[in-house]
C-alpha cells in the first residue's frame, strides 16, 4: 500500500512537472515578444487576422514607414473632455509594428481631462512639454499615488493600472507618452461600464445607485462621445 501512495505521489509530481514546462513559453512573453527580424512593417490592408499586423513585404518597405508626422499638429480640444489624444500606435505607425514601442501626444484644453482609463498591455511614461497637469494612478491595493507635473516632469504609470491626467494651469497643457507595446490598448473605465450594455442590475449593486441613476449615467457617457 506504501508503495501504491508513493506511486501515486511521483505521478502527481511528475504531471506538476510537466504542466510548469508547458507553461513555460507563456510566462517567458509577458510582454510584447521579441521580434525575429530587423523590422516588420504593419501591413493594414492585408486582412489576415493575426496577433499584431502582417509584415509588409521587405521590398516595398521605404525610409517614410518608418517616419510619422501625426504628432507635431495639436489635437482638437473642443469636446465634453477637453483633451485629445494623438495615438502613434502600430495602427497608425505600422513602422513600430513588433518593435514594442509606441508614442502620443495628449493635449488639453483648460481643465481638460484624460479620463481614468487602463493600458492593459502597457506601462506609461509621460513627459510634460507645456503647462501643468496633476496626474495619478491607483495601485491593486486602492492607494492613489497623485501628484501635479509641470514643464518638463517626467511620471510613471505601471502597466495595467488606473491613470489619469487632468490640466490644472491657467491655459492650454500638452504632454508626450511613451509606451513600452506597440498596441497598448485603453480601456476608458466609464465607458467600459456604462457603455458596453452591462446588465443594469449589475451596475446598481455595484455602485449601490438606482435604476435612474444607473440610466442618467449611461445616457451621459454615451452623449459625452467619450468612446472617441
Amino acid at each position: 500500500m506504501a508503495g501504491s501512495f508513493s506511486a501515486s505521489v511521483r505521478r502527481v509530481t511528475l504531471a506538476l512537472f510537466v504542466l510548469q514546462l508547458a507553461l513555460l513559453p507563456m510566462m517567458a512573453i509577458a510582454s510584447d515578444a521579441d521580434p525575429e527580424q530587423d523590422f516588420c512593417v504593419g501591413d493594414s490592408n492585408n486582412p489576415t487576422i493575426v496577433n499584431g499586423l502582417v509584415c509588409k513585404n521587405p521590398a516595398e518597405v521605404k525610409a517614410n514607414d518608418f517616419k510619422f508626422s501625426g504628432l507635431a499638429t495639436p489635437g482638437n480640444t473642443n469636446n465634453p473632455l477637453g483633451s485629445n489624444v494623438t495615438a502613434a500606435f502600430a495602427a497608425e505607425f505600422p513602422g513600430i509594428n513588433t518593435l514594442g514601442i509606441s508614442m502620443a501626444r495628449l493635449d488639453f484644453a483648460k481643465g481638460g481631462l484624460v479620463p481614468p482609463h487602463t493600458h492593459p498591455r502597457a506601462t506609461e511614461i509621460i513627459f510634460v512639454v507645456e503647462g501643468s497637469l496633476f496626474v495619478g494612478f491607483v495601485s491593486t491595493n486602492e492607494t492613489l499615488y497623485a501628484t501635479t507635473l509641470h514643464k518638463g516632469d517626467v511620471f510613471v504609470f505601471p502597466r495595467g493600472l488606473l491613470h489619469f491626467e487632468l490640466n490644472v494651469c491657467d491655459g492650454t497643457a500638452t504632454a508626450i507618452a511613451a509606451l513600452n507595446s506597440q498596441n497598448p490598448g485603453t480601456q476608458i473605465q466609464a465607458v467600459a461600464l456604462f457603455n458596453s450594455k452591462i446588465n443594469e442590475v449589475v451596475l446598481e449593486k455595484a455602485f449601490g445607485l438606482g435604476e435612474k441613476a444607473v440610466q442618467h449615467i449611461e445616457s451621459t457617457v454615451e452623449a459625452a462621445n467619450l468612446v472617441n
